[in-house]
Parts: C-alpha cells; structure tokens; sequence
C-alpha cells in the first residue's frame, strides 16, 4: 500500500506544480505585475475578486487530484495491459510521438465538445458543471477548477486516448502539459493572438481566449475546447464571436483587424 501512496503523492506533487507554474506565471504576469499594461487586451471590464481566486484554487486541487488517480490507473495498474501504452520509445518510430501527439489533441477536442454539451443539460448542469460557470469571468486559476464528478469526466478521456491507439508516456505528458498551456490561455481573460492571426486560416479553425470567454459570460455557445471546427459544423458557436474578438484586437491594436490589410 505505501507504495501506491508514494506513487499517488508523486503525480499529485508533479501536477500540481504544472498547476502552479503554467497557471500561475500568467496570472502574475497579467493579473498583477503588467495589469496597466495589457489593459487593452482584456475581455470583460470587470474583475474577478480573490475569493474567486481562492475557491478556483481549491477546486483545481481536488481536479488534480482526481486526475493523479487516473495517471495512476493509465501507468501503474494491470489497467495498463489492456491499453495501448508502451513503454519502449523504439517500438515505433520517434515521428509517433508528435503525431500521436496532435491525434491525441483531435480526439480530446472530439471528447471536449460533445461532453461538454451533455453537461449543460439542464439536468445536470447545476449537480457538475455550474462549479466551473462560477467563475463568469474566468483566470487562469479557472482552468482546472471543477466538481468532483465532472473532474473524473474530463480526465477520462486519457482512458479514450490509450485504448484508441499506442502512446508512449511521453507522449501522455506532452499531452497533459499542451493542452493545459492552451486551457489556461483560453481561460485566461485577455486575448493575445497577434493582428496576423486574423487573416489567415487558423483563425477559422483554432479557438481563442475571447472564444472560451464568450462560453463563461454567455453560458451557451461555443463548447469547443482547442478547435472551432465542431462549434460551426453544429451552429453552437456564439453569433457575436467574431464581432467581439474583432472589438478586443481593435481595442488593443487601434484599427479593426477585419479590414486592415494583412501584414
């Protein structure tokens, strides 16, 4: 038993620095040392207060956790034969790893969206999701802060990933560390895409800050995780979204990037 604990304590300990750091530099950074600066980049006028903060926190370390146990289950039980886990680097060529990678982010995307939509369900809105929809206007704190139950959901989709084709833990990594960086970036509260952005295809696929940000403000509406692609296949993305994503990047660049020439 105590090294099961050991091992729980060590992904718990890892993940929450990952926490820490990747949630926490942007937050000082925008919420508190360069505030003045990227005032023209932020979404909604209003603050969030430190009790918002506080209650994120403490909710995200309940989500890490949950999703220390399910590391645990993937990596060190016999759940682990019956995956497509491999632990030898050279079973597959070293390419794998970011392919398996960016089909991993796709099929989370896919599991994202559609969960999501099913949690605001009427009927189970308020017993998981309203947790998360707490926080209005969201922070980077925001990222992880989820009901206990709606935690196991979202860290299933590690189960959906190993069973559906070979990963290296590496790869398991890269993919805990990425698509956290880009859910903290969606929760953060400013928008920080580049005037170029706008002008070129990714912005008809990848989501952005103000996407995700529209979801707290509004509560319906643009349920995607990384992509657009399932929001405007489906016609579940927010009519204003472009409208106010142009807003926020006229704010901060001084002329509207929908019809300033590309750079």
């Amino acid at each position: 038993m105590i090294p099961i604990i050991k091992q729980l304590m060590q992904l718990f300990s890892m993940s929450a620095i990952r926490y820490f750091v990747i949630a926490g530099v942007p937050f000082i950074i925008f919420y508190k040392l360069l505030a003045n600066w990227f005032s023209q980049s932020k979404i909604q006028n209003r603050q969030a207060s430190r009790k918002d903060f506080i209650r994120e926190i403490l909710h995200s370390m309940q989500t890490t956790a949950v999703f220390a146990v399910i590391g645990y289950l993937v990596l060190f039980t016999p759940l682990k034969n019956h995956t497509l886990v491999y632990t030898d680097i050279n079973a597959y060529p070293l390419w794998w790893i970011p392919v398996s990678l960016a089909i991993s982010l796709v099929i989370h995307d896919t599991y994202f969206y559609w969960m999501h939509r099913l949690l605001h369900h009427k009927k189970l809105f308020r017993y998981t999701h309203l947790v998360h929809h707490q926080s209005t206007n969201p922070s980077p704190w925001t990222s992880y802060s989820f009901h206990f139950l709606e935690a196991w959901t979202e860290g299933a989709v590690l189960f959906v990933i190993v069973l559906l084709m070979p990963v290296h833990p590496l790869t398991i990594v890269l993919f805990t560390i990425i698509g956290f960086m880009i859910n903290v970036y969606g929760h953060l509260g400013y928008e920080v895409a580049p005037r170029w952005f706008r002008h070129t295809f990714l912005f008809e696929i990848l989501n952005t800050s103000v996407h995700h940000n529209m979801h707290h403000s509004k509560f319906k509406g643009n349920y995607g995780l990384y992509f657009r692609i399932w929001d405007r296949a489906l016609g579940t993305e927010h009519p204003d979204y472009v409208k106010d994503y142009d807003r926020i990047q006229q704010n901060r660049f001084g002329v509207n990037t929908n019809q300033a020439i590309k750079a």
